[in-house]
């Protein structure tokens, strides 16, 4: 399998798309995304940002049609809602979403885009965790038109918001002390937590405004992407580890929300362990079918994923169906028969 995407995210997508096992489900009406390239499905295009994915060989297996997914074809959240029966959520900043585009949900995603407003910023406009939720407030105006507010109330609780966020705030803020200064300002452990302290009110806001289910997905092994391993900072075939060590506090803390979050009336959380998901493709490629995990497909200079890929370069399933090691305390598809 060969997957065609920006190098510094290539084995996050990978692992979403082994990782889905299809199974029956409750009907969902929407899914509701928020997150950055990993989920980006277009929202980019519409953006004054050099963080695009429009062009060949993005898409090269999409129909051939590249669309704003950072992936040679589908994103996980694409696969999710094919398992659940319900169409591919279109990007909020298509002015083509609106009317009945909206009842199978909205896909807020930026590339780019992390926790914190300042996260990305190098690469231009990208919508950040803060301006999704915003985003999302203006979608629920339009559907309150639509439905009325009780039937609302309703879609939203048998609805699915799907959260993937933080990689950025490392690799695009953190990990680059030539253009942020938050390494200098913030130890490891108070940095994860400046990020957890801003994620937590977006979380809560997402459940008063209505939104009961929701899949928040864990930081992978940042320091075994090609772009870091590019950094030159770990022998060759070797993960960076000093990046993978200090994602932890961030990723138990994570895990730690989603328990507070299921104490709240109607709340059912699940928190995704990409790290180990990740981890598992690492250690056994030839398990998933892989042959090389330290490179980038198509991108260039070191390990090809100093830059991503260029214009016309040749380049899962336990998440839905898993034990409580991959998805805790449920998995999707559990999720989806609580009423």
């Amino acid at each position: 399998m060969d997957i065609l995407i920006k190098p510094t995210l290539k084995l996050f997508i990978s692992f979403a798309i082994l990782m889905f096992q299809y199974g029956n489900a409750e009907r969902v009406p929407a899914l509701f995304v928020f997150g950055d390239s990993l989920v980006d499905v277009g929202n980019n295009n519409f953006l004054n940002s050099i963080a695009k994915s429009n062009y060949f060989p993005y898409g090269i297996d999409f129909n051939m049609q590249p669309t704003g997914r950072f992936c040679n074809g589908k994103t996980f959240v694409d696969i999710i809602g094919e398992m659940l029966g319900v169409a591919y959520p279109s990007p909020f900043a298509d002015p083509n979403t609106a009317g009945v585009k909206l009842l199978g949900g909205v896909n807020y995603a930026s590339a780019a885009a992390g926790i914190l407003d300042e996260s990305g910023q190098h690469y231009g406009e990208r919508y950040s965790l803060r301006q999704q939720v915003l985003n999302f407030e203006t979608t629920l105006d339009q559907l309150r038109t639509m439905m009325g507010r009780d039937n609302l109330t309703s879609f939203l609780a048998k609805s699915i918001a799907i959260l993937v966020f933080g990689s950025n705030d490392y690799i695009n803020n953190y990990l680059m002390p030539s253009i942020y200064s938050s390494s200098f300002n913030y130890n490891p452990a108070q940095f994860s937590n400046l990020l957890l302290n801003r994620y937590a009110p977006q979380l809560l806001t997402l459940y008063n405004l209505g939104i009961r289910k929701m899949f928040i997905a864990g930081i992978g092994p940042l320091g075994c992407i090609p772009n870091q391993r590019a950094t030159g900072q770990a022998a060759p075939g070797r993960c960076v580890d000093y990046v993978n060590d200090i994602l932890g506090t961030f990723n138990q803390g994570l895990k730690s929300l989603v328990d507070q979050l299921n104490k709240r009336p109607g709340a059912i959380v699940t928190y995704g362990n990409t790290y180990g998901a990740v981890g598992d493709i690492l250690n056994n490629p030839s398990t998933y079918g892989f042959n090389v995990v330290e490179k980038g497909c198509c991108g260039i200079g070191r390990n090809q994923g100093q830059i991503t890929c260029l214009p016309f370069a040749y380049p899962s399933r336990r998440a839905f169906y898993g034990p409580p090691l991959d998805t805790y305390p449920l998995n999707i598809q559990q999720m989806t028969l609580i009423h």
